[in-house]
């Protein structure tokens, strides 16, 4: 079964301090193009989750995005140099005694102003533990994603053979269009000999001529090339995932087939026919843009 490259997962994680929310999606693109933002505690992970997802989408506009939310309860409360603080203290006081110059009147607020007297958190490092729990949730919404996908692709594979079948059919009403168009164009130009030659003229090299100019107005070659790629289209949605472009290139090969149709048909109902086959086909090759 195709797949489509649309595609939506996340996942959240209530950790005992925080809540972790994983989300990817995916639209169509020629190749992987993979943009990851993750939480600065998770960064050392990134490219192992790179090479994950890489793996198991193979191409597509994805966007990867991790954060944390810290839980209230856990926000720790601002550690103070207490040294420090000490020393910026009796600093201070000194200078008041020696200047005259009086003593603050609120010593927290002077105090707490002052450089470096709060204490700088080291970047806590990553347990394999809580790794191991998130990993877990990164890959749940991978799934996720996948099977979003494939239900995707599902609908795309209904609407690609939908189309097909209404081309096959579309060819097979040319048929009786092309046996009468051969007739009217040989009565056409006997019919203007007659009005604008006076003169006798050799049959057998009007014979000769007709043939030529039917010849190069026959679509039965065209009209083969066409159902076989029909079929080769329909094979190829049997291939399973992985298919998106071997498709595009068949449906533009279907392409030429309905323009040299159009060209040759010299039929008004035959060209009618064709340009109703241009419009199921164009209504593929949108869709197509958007299988894996």
């Amino acid at each position: 079964m195709i797949q489509s490259m649309t595609g939506y997962g996340k996942t959240t994680v209530d950790l005992p301090d925080k809540k972790v929310t994983i989300e990817i999606k995916s639209l169509n693109s020629k190749a992987m193009d993979l943009s990851v933002r993750m939480a600065p505690l998770y960064r050392e992970k990134e490219m192992e989750i790179r090479g994950e997802i890489t793996r198991a989408l193979e191409r597509g506009k994805v966007d990867f995005t991790l954060w944390i939310e810290k839980k209230e309860e856990a926000l720790p409360a601002a550690p103070l140099n207490r040294g420090l603080i000490e020393a910026y203290y009796k600093g201070i006081k000194e200078m008041a005694a020696a200047t005259g110059i009086p003593e603050p009147s609120d010593w927290f607020a002077t105090l707490l102003r002052l450089p470096d007297v709060m204490v700088k958190n080291d970047s806590p490092e990553l347990a394999e533990e809580e790794w191991s729990v998130v990993h877990a949730a990164a890959g749940e919404s991978l799934r996720q994603l996948v099977e979003f996908r494939k239900q995707e692709g599902a609908a795309l594979e209904k609407t690609f053979r939908e189309k097909i079948a209404n081309i096959a059919r579309l060819l097979d009403t040319l048929e009786p269009y092309e046996k009468e168009r051969v007739g009217k164009i040989k009565e056409r130009i006997l019919e203007a000999l007659h009005n604008t030659l006076d003169t006798d003229y050799d049959r057998n090299r009007l014979e000769q001529e007709l043939i030529y100019y039917i010849e190069k107005l026959d679509v039965h070659e065209e009209k083969q090339r066409l159902g076989n790629h029909l079929a080769y289209f329909l094979t190829t949605l049997d291939g399973g995932a992985g298919q998106g472009k071997k498709l595009g290139f068949i449906a533009q090969e279907m392409g030429r087939e309905i323009n040299t149709l159009g060209s040759k048909s010299n039929h008004a109902l035959m060209q009618k026919i064709v340009v109703q086959m241009k419009d199921e086909l164009e209504q593929i090759k949108e869709q197509v843009l958007n299988v894996l």
